[in-house]
């Protein structure tokens, strides 16, 4: 797989130093599946290593992706500068998504979001929704400075919750679908989530207490994206046939996991 020169078409701010943009990228657009993610370069000789930021949309007519990500430092803070016509180094898709085949028409899906892990979920809610799946949403947010939700709101059920009570439950995802009692309303066939680990640690008991297969999407640092540098190891019951260790590569291997086969 190559790096290619995307198209800035938009990029906006959606939310304090959340920001949304589309690039045409022909390639990914075609092929990406939900849960994947690219990584994205800079400018700067400076920066010699990508960014990795998960697909949050893709417009196969149009051959666009969306990335919605969060400021943090000045990498992504170049690329929230970059204005319509620009061109962006992309790489991608990389890892693997979440696995489709454990949903069919009819079922009812699960998604917990957290933080800069909501965005993946989009993309994910629509592909399921298409496929005749009923789908829920719980997404975390700081506060009521949200992004998303309305877009959400197209795919299905949304759950809001706050860490700070000033928009929907206050308190984490997996408390406000508790309180909202769908597991007694509902019966779900799977679970998905993104988000952040102490997050994903508290799904992930949820599915095993509730007996609901569950998929967890690993958030870690990467270096390289491809598998190459091991710098983005995740603790695993069984011995990997790669490091011969009890871990995996969660840019390569992942960022989707089965809950059952990584230790968080």
């Amino acid at each position: 797989m190559e790096k290619f020169v995307g198209t800035v078409v938009k990029n906006k701010e959606i939310a304090e130093d959340i920001y949304s943009m589309w690039v045409y990228a022909p390639d990914i657009a075609e092929s990406a599946a939900p849960g994947q993610f690219v990584s994205l370069y800079s400018s700067d000789p400076a920066h010699l290593l990508p960014r990795p930021i998960s697909i949050c949309d893709v417009n196969a007519e149009k051959k666009r992706v969306r990335f919605v990500y969060r400021v943090v430092g000045s990498g992504t803070r170049e690329f929230s500068l970059l204005e319509p016509g620009e061109g962006i180094p992309v790489l991608g898709p990389l890892g693997h998504g979440y696995n489709l085949k454990d949903f069919k028409k009819g079922d009812t899906a699960l998604l917990f979001g957290g933080g800069v892990g909501i965005p993946p979920l989009l993309f994910l809610a629509k592909v399921l929704k298409h496929k005749g799946v009923k789908v829920i949403t719980a997404l975390g947010y700081r506060s009521s400075d949200t992004f998303l939700t309305e877009k959400f709101k197209k795919y299905g059920d949304v759950i809001i919750s706050t860490d700070d009570g000033s928009l929907g439950f206050h308190g984490n995802v997996i408390d406000a679908v508790k309180d909202k009692s769908v597991l007694k309303k509902e019966k779900i066939s799977g679970i998905c989530a993104c988000g952040p680990t102490p997050m994903l640690k508290g799904v992930k008991s949820f599915g095993i207490d509730n007996n609901i297969k569950t998929q967890l999407s690993l958030e870690e640092h990467m270096a390289c994206g491809v598998g190459v540098c091991l710098g983005c190891i995740v603790k695993t019951p069984e011995i990997d046939a790669h490091s011969n260790n009890k871990n995996k590569r969660v840019c390569k291997d992942g960022p989707v996991f089965y809950a059952g086969d990584v230790i968080l």
